[in-house]
Protein backbone atom coordinates (compact mmCIF):
# COMPACT_ATOMS: atom_id res chain seq x y z
CA UNK A 1 0.00 0.00 0.00
CA UNK A 2 2.80 2.52 0.79
CA UNK A 3 5.00 1.58 -2.39
CA UNK A 4 1.39 2.31 -4.05
CA UNK A 5 1.39 5.57 -2.63
CA UNK A 6 4.42 6.70 -3.58
CA UNK A 7 3.64 5.33 -7.27
CA UNK A 8 0.78 7.61 -7.41
CA UNK A 9 2.66 11.16 -7.09
CA UNK A 10 5.74 9.56 -9.70
CA UNK A 11 2.63 8.70 -12.39
CA UNK A 12 1.57 11.56 -12.10
CA UNK A 13 4.71 14.03 -12.32
CA UNK A 14 5.32 11.95 -15.41
CA UNK A 15 2.36 12.40 -17.32
CA UNK A 16 2.74 16.05 -15.88
CA UNK A 17 6.22 16.18 -17.78
CA UNK A 18 4.84 14.53 -21.07
CA UNK A 19 1.77 17.50 -21.26
CA UNK A 20 4.10 19.79 -20.69
CA UNK A 21 6.50 18.89 -23.41
CA UNK A 22 3.72 19.85 -25.85
CA UNK A 23 5.42 22.61 -27.50
CA UNK A 24 2.58 24.87 -28.77
CA UNK A 25 4.53 27.53 -30.09
CA UNK A 26 5.68 25.15 -32.63
CA UNK A 27 2.53 23.15 -33.29
CA UNK A 28 0.82 26.45 -33.40
CA UNK A 29 3.08 27.80 -35.69
CA UNK A 30 2.78 24.84 -38.03
CA UNK A 31 -0.75 24.50 -38.07
CA UNK A 32 -1.29 28.25 -38.93
CA UNK A 33 1.26 28.01 -41.94
CA UNK A 34 4.24 30.25 -40.13
CA UNK A 35 7.88 30.17 -39.68
CA UNK A 36 9.12 28.02 -36.79
CA UNK A 37 9.44 30.42 -34.15
CA UNK A 38 12.57 28.39 -33.13
CA UNK A 39 14.46 30.10 -36.66
CA UNK A 40 13.75 33.91 -36.01
CA UNK A 41 13.96 36.26 -33.19
CA UNK A 42 15.07 34.90 -30.10
CA UNK A 43 14.53 31.54 -31.53
CA UNK A 44 12.40 30.88 -28.10
CA UNK A 45 9.34 28.61 -28.17
CA UNK A 46 7.28 31.08 -27.00
CA UNK A 47 4.08 33.29 -27.35
CA UNK A 48 6.02 36.48 -27.55
CA UNK A 49 8.63 35.14 -30.38
CA UNK A 50 5.27 33.77 -32.34
CA UNK A 51 4.16 37.57 -31.50
CA UNK A 52 7.15 38.16 -33.95
CA UNK A 53 5.92 36.37 -36.75
CA UNK A 54 3.03 38.83 -36.71
CA UNK A 55 0.21 36.80 -36.24
CA UNK A 56 -1.56 37.96 -32.95
CA UNK A 57 -4.04 34.90 -33.09
CA UNK A 58 -1.34 32.42 -33.00
CA UNK A 59 0.51 34.45 -30.16
CA UNK A 60 -2.49 34.14 -28.21
CA UNK A 61 -3.27 30.08 -28.61
CA UNK A 62 0.05 29.74 -27.72
CA UNK A 63 0.06 31.58 -24.73
CA UNK A 64 -3.22 30.06 -23.68
CA UNK A 65 -2.24 26.56 -24.07
CA UNK A 66 0.90 26.79 -23.06
CA UNK A 67 -0.69 27.86 -19.36
CA UNK A 68 -3.51 25.36 -19.88
CA UNK A 69 -1.14 22.14 -20.50
CA UNK A 70 0.00 22.86 -16.82
CA UNK A 71 -2.61 24.00 -15.51
CA UNK A 72 -5.19 21.01 -16.60
CA UNK A 73 -2.32 18.68 -14.72
CA UNK A 74 -2.68 20.53 -11.38
CA UNK A 75 -6.38 20.33 -11.24
CA UNK A 76 -6.64 17.00 -11.93
CA UNK A 77 -4.80 16.04 -9.31
CA UNK A 78 -6.93 18.61 -7.18
CA UNK A 79 -10.00 16.99 -8.27
CA UNK A 80 -9.31 13.26 -8.78
CA UNK A 81 -5.85 13.46 -6.28
CA UNK A 82 -7.15 12.48 -2.88
CA UNK A 83 -8.39 8.77 -2.62
CA UNK A 84 -4.76 7.92 -4.09
CA UNK A 85 -3.38 10.49 -1.16
CA UNK A 86 -2.06 12.77 -3.89
CA UNK A 87 -2.97 16.30 -2.13
CA UNK A 88 -1.36 19.63 -2.25
CA UNK A 89 2.18 18.70 -2.30
CA UNK A 90 1.28 16.18 -5.51
CA UNK A 91 -0.13 19.29 -7.48
CA UNK A 92 3.02 21.32 -6.51
CA UNK A 93 5.32 18.15 -8.27
CA UNK A 94 3.09 17.92 -10.60
CA UNK A 95 2.81 21.59 -11.48
CA UNK A 96 6.69 21.85 -11.67
CA UNK A 97 6.60 18.78 -13.88
CA UNK A 98 5.20 20.13 -16.60
CA UNK A 99 6.95 23.47 -16.56
CA UNK A 100 10.31 21.40 -16.31
CA UNK A 101 8.71 20.10 -19.42
CA UNK A 102 8.09 23.00 -20.98
CA UNK A 103 11.56 23.99 -20.86
CA UNK A 104 12.81 20.62 -21.49
CA UNK A 105 10.37 18.87 -23.80
CA UNK A 106 11.21 15.03 -24.57
CA UNK A 107 9.30 15.45 -27.88
CA UNK A 108 11.35 18.38 -29.69
CA UNK A 109 14.84 16.86 -28.47
CA UNK A 110 15.08 19.01 -24.84
CA UNK A 111 14.69 22.74 -26.48
CA UNK A 112 11.86 24.73 -25.03
CA UNK A 113 10.68 27.61 -24.65
CA UNK A 114 11.30 30.09 -21.15
CA UNK A 115 8.20 29.08 -19.20
CA UNK A 116 6.59 32.22 -18.21
CA UNK A 117 2.99 31.10 -19.86
CA UNK A 118 3.47 27.38 -18.50
CA UNK A 119 3.99 28.83 -15.00
CA UNK A 120 1.56 31.38 -15.25
CA UNK A 121 -0.76 27.74 -15.82
CA UNK A 122 0.46 25.96 -12.74
CA UNK A 123 -0.06 29.10 -10.27
CA UNK A 124 -3.81 29.37 -11.55
CA UNK A 125 -4.20 25.71 -10.71
CA UNK A 126 -2.27 26.25 -7.48
CA UNK A 127 -3.89 29.34 -6.49
CA UNK A 128 -6.16 32.22 -8.22
CA UNK A 129 -5.19 34.66 -6.07
CA UNK A 130 -1.39 33.82 -6.73
CA UNK A 131 -1.39 33.53 -9.73
CA UNK A 132 -3.71 37.21 -9.95
CA UNK A 133 -0.57 39.28 -8.25
CA UNK A 134 1.79 37.67 -10.42
CA UNK A 135 0.41 38.36 -13.80
CA UNK A 136 -0.46 41.89 -12.12
CA UNK A 137 3.26 42.41 -11.33
CA UNK A 138 4.12 41.40 -15.00
CA UNK A 139 1.62 43.75 -16.93
CA UNK A 140 2.58 46.47 -15.09
CA UNK A 141 6.39 46.25 -15.52
CA UNK A 142 5.42 45.35 -19.10
CA UNK A 143 3.29 48.38 -19.49
CA UNK A 144 5.87 50.81 -18.05
CA UNK A 145 8.69 49.47 -19.65
CA UNK A 146 8.14 47.58 -22.43
CA UNK A 147 10.01 44.21 -22.05
CA UNK A 148 8.73 41.14 -21.55
CA UNK A 149 12.27 39.71 -20.37
CA UNK A 150 12.09 42.60 -17.62
CA UNK A 151 8.58 41.93 -16.21
CA UNK A 152 9.25 37.65 -16.60
CA UNK A 153 12.00 38.36 -14.01
CA UNK A 154 10.11 40.83 -11.95
CA UNK A 155 7.00 38.20 -11.79
CA UNK A 156 9.19 35.25 -11.07
CA UNK A 157 11.19 37.06 -8.40
CA UNK A 158 7.78 38.23 -6.23
CA UNK A 159 6.14 34.15 -6.72
CA UNK A 160 7.85 33.18 -3.93
CA UNK A 161 7.49 36.96 -1.63
CA UNK A 162 3.82 36.75 -2.83
CA UNK A 163 2.99 32.75 -1.26
CA UNK A 164 4.69 33.61 1.98
CA UNK A 165 3.17 36.89 2.59
CA UNK A 166 -0.40 35.59 1.28
CA UNK A 167 -0.07 33.02 3.10
CA UNK A 168 -2.52 33.97 5.88
CA UNK A 169 -5.26 35.47 2.90
CA UNK A 170 -4.94 33.10 0.32
CA UNK A 171 -4.40 29.14 1.93
CA UNK A 172 -2.11 28.07 4.65
CA UNK A 173 1.69 27.37 3.99
CA UNK A 174 2.80 24.09 2.48
CA UNK A 175 6.57 23.50 1.68
CA UNK A 176 6.25 21.47 -0.45
CA UNK A 177 4.30 24.21 -2.62
CA UNK A 178 7.42 27.11 -1.63
CA UNK A 179 9.93 24.54 -3.35
CA UNK A 180 8.75 23.92 -5.87
CA UNK A 181 7.93 28.00 -6.91
CA UNK A 182 11.35 28.52 -5.71
CA UNK A 183 12.32 26.12 -8.42
CA UNK A 184 10.17 27.27 -11.16
CA UNK A 185 11.83 31.00 -10.32
CA UNK A 186 15.01 29.84 -9.97
CA UNK A 187 14.83 28.26 -13.59
CA UNK A 188 12.94 31.22 -14.98
CA UNK A 189 16.03 33.17 -14.23
CA UNK A 190 18.36 30.67 -15.31
CA UNK A 191 16.64 30.90 -18.72
CA UNK A 192 16.27 34.48 -19.03
CA UNK A 193 20.09 34.61 -18.55
CA UNK A 194 20.71 35.93 -21.84
CA UNK A 195 17.77 38.58 -21.66
CA UNK A 196 19.36 39.62 -18.58
CA UNK A 197 22.73 40.23 -20.73
CA UNK A 198 20.90 42.05 -23.20
CA UNK A 199 18.93 44.15 -20.89
CA UNK A 200 22.25 45.55 -19.37
CA UNK A 201 24.07 46.35 -22.84
CA UNK A 202 20.43 47.96 -23.56
CA UNK A 203 19.98 45.42 -27.05
CA UNK A 204 16.60 43.63 -25.22
CA UNK A 205 13.91 44.00 -27.86
CA UNK A 206 11.31 45.99 -27.17
CA UNK A 207 7.80 44.61 -26.70
CA UNK A 208 5.50 45.00 -30.08
CA UNK A 209 8.58 44.56 -32.55
CA UNK A 210 8.00 42.32 -35.32
CA UNK A 211 10.41 40.17 -36.22
CA UNK A 212 11.32 41.41 -40.03
CA UNK A 213 12.44 37.96 -41.00
CA UNK A 214 9.76 36.00 -39.83
CA UNK A 215 7.42 38.26 -41.97
CA UNK A 216 9.06 37.93 -45.26
CA UNK A 217 7.30 34.36 -47.07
Amino acid sequence: MESMQSFFPLAAALAGYLIGSLSFAVIVSRAMGLHDPRTFGSKNPGATNVLRSGSKTAAIATLVLDAAKAWLPVMLVKWYGKPYGMEEGTMALVGLAAFVGHLYPVFFNFVGGKGVATALGVLLGLSPILALATGATWLIMAYFFRYVSLASLTAALFVPVYYVFGDGIAWYMNKSVLAALCAMSLLLIYRHAENISRLVKGTESRLGKKDQAASKS
